[in-house]
């Protein structure tokens, strides 16, 4: 048995654990201070590219070309990249005991690492069907896709089973996402789910109507409101029909199943405080334990403009959260601190010629706006969700990379809409979050301007100057508010209620 000391281990080798090395190489690290231990054989690599560009049936995406951080336009670690840095990566390696009061953590071939700050970033695994003692579930070509390895054995069976019949057993976004890759690969497609609808954690009826109505029309064939309750196999083992808790049966040459993930935090039961499945941690991603991290899907955190406790599995969480926690640990080795991570959800997905992303929260009620029919060949249509007269969730589908920057905006913003009518007319989403900017800015200003003591002369003129404009700003808006939303509206509000508040001061000027 080997004993390694370190005084940073990142365990995990996902998009946490990339991020993670990426963000201690920009803060600075000596050699041999940072180790990266993983069960993979790989380097640290984007894990959305296996669910896209791996099954694409040409120009398939390989690494090296998706090691971290390219999703996000950053450096690309290849595997001598963390020797370069000075980042000992150990791969291949599973972590099968972790004693948190020790500091210590022990290889299933019983090597032992000691460390004086560790990062969780241990990520989710999948929920398999063989959990759950579903007959038959253990036959050959029935897949998971989590990891690498799981992908290579995806695209084995489409290589091997060419124009085949596939189901797909589940409605969320590996479902989703899934169904559309077989499909390009020309394989007959069932998609199968239990759920009145697609996508039921985020979409809206209207909204999963639009994407099983494209899917539909794609070619995929969809069954809802069932499960798989069984699988037959072949006398070689391969899986030959599924059947269906309503008593149907399928022919599948392939199953993909994508029904759900835990996060990977049995290593730590009994050890660390835990919240809603997760590892609980402060805004900086401190758990209950001394100089013990945890990030990603593993971490419960605050949520700070919702005021609640939140697991969040997604990639754009999992690098912010990664490059949050080492910014606090260096910034309070020498004496500092960083701001508490103010996260906005966010979530997308790409399947065939589609691409949507949401922002916020998908709490209330929702209308939706803009162009839904399916059988358009480019559709662009969003929706708003809108709680106690605010905007507090935005989803749009086709948008332009400035329009999908506006959304979040909005959502950021969380702008008062009283009618969900107003909503529903004609959105222009860039000028809508550009109104809103533009005055709270305003406000800030105006603001900025009270707390100064000394009002000279000058400053009775500047007043005099920003009403006239401030006026002649709010003629234009009350033009446009009788083409356009009520979101207008709150911002003509806001100019109203300056000029007032100008007004006054410029009387005690």
């Amino acid at each position: 048995m080997a004993e390694k000391s370190f005084k940073y281990i990142i365990l995990g080798g996902g998009v946490s654990a990339g991020y993670a090395a990426k963000e201690f190489a920009s803060q600075g690290v000596k050699p041999g201070e940072l180790a990266v231990i993983s069960k993979e054989a790989v380097a640290p690599y984007e894990r959305p590219a296996l669910s896209k560009g791996y099954l694409f049936p040409e120009g398939a995406a390989r690494l090296p070309g998706f090691h971290c951080c390219v999703g996000s336009g950053g450096e690309k670690l290849l595997p001598e990249s963390y020797k370069q840095k000075g980042i000992e990566l150990i791969l291949s390696t599973e972590i099968v005991k972790a004693d948190l009061a020790a500091k210590s953590l022990v290889s299933a071939a019983g090597d032992v690492f000691k460390y004086e700050t560790l990062i969780i970033a241990t990520g989710s695994t999948v929920l398999r069907l063989t959990d759950f003692g579903v007959k038959g579930a253990d036959s050959k070509n029935i897949l998971y896709l989590r990891e690498i390895d799981d992908a290579d054995k995806v695209v084995e069976a489409i290589q091997a089973k060419k124009g085949g019949k596939a189901v797909v057993v589940g409605g969320g976004y590996i479902g989703l996402e899934l169904s559309a890759a077989l499909r390009i690969n020309n394989f007959d497609v069932t998609m199968v789910f239990p759920e009145p609808w697609c996508m039921p954690r985020l979409f809206t009826a209207d909204i999963a109507a639009f994407y099983e109505t494209y899917y539909t029309n794609k070619g995929v064939k969809i069954i809802k409101g069932t499960v798989a309750s069984g699988f037959t196999a072949h006398p070689n083992g391969e899986v030959n029909e599924v059947q269906l808790k309503d008593g149907r049966s399928l022919e599948a040459d392939i199953v993909i199943v994508g029904v759900g993930a835990k996060p990977l935090t049995a290593l730590f039961k009994g050890q660390v405080e835990e919240d809603k499945g997760g590892i609980k941690t402060d805004a900086f991603f401190k758990t209950s334990v001394p100089d013990v991290y945890a990030v990603g899907d593993v971490a419960t955190f605050p949520l700070k403009m919702y005021g609640d406790m939140r697991r969040v599995e997604h990639v754009d969480h999992s690098r912010k959260s990664a490059e949050q926690a080492v910014k606090a640990i260096k910034a309070a080795e020498g004496g500092g601190a960083v701001e508490e991570y103010d996260y906005l959800p966010f979530f997308y997905s790409r399947s065939f010629d589609l691409s949507w992303q949401f922002y916020g929260d998908n709490v209330g009620d929702s209308v939706l706006f803009g162009d839904s029919n399916p059988s358009n060949p480019k559709p662009r249509f969003g929706a708003y969700w809108v709680q106690d007269g605010k905007v507090v969730g935005a989803f749009m589908e086709g948008g332009s990379g400035d329009e999908n920057k506006a959304l979040a905006k909005v959502a950021k913003a969380r702008p008062a809409a009283e009618s969900l009518d107003d909503l529903t007319k004609e959105v222009d989403v860039e000028r809508h979050a550009r109104d809103f900017m533009e005055a709270a800015k305003k406000l800030q200003l105006y603001f900025m301007g009270l707390k100064r003591e000394n009002h000279a002369p000058t400053r009775a003129e500047s007043l005099r100057k920003e009403i006239a404009v401030m006026e002649e700003e709010l003629k234009t808006k009350e033009e446009l508010i009788k083409k356009h939303s009520r979101l207008i509206q709150e911002s003509q509000k806001l100019v109203k209620e300056q000029i007032e508040k100008h007004r006054v001061e410029l009387e005690k000027v």
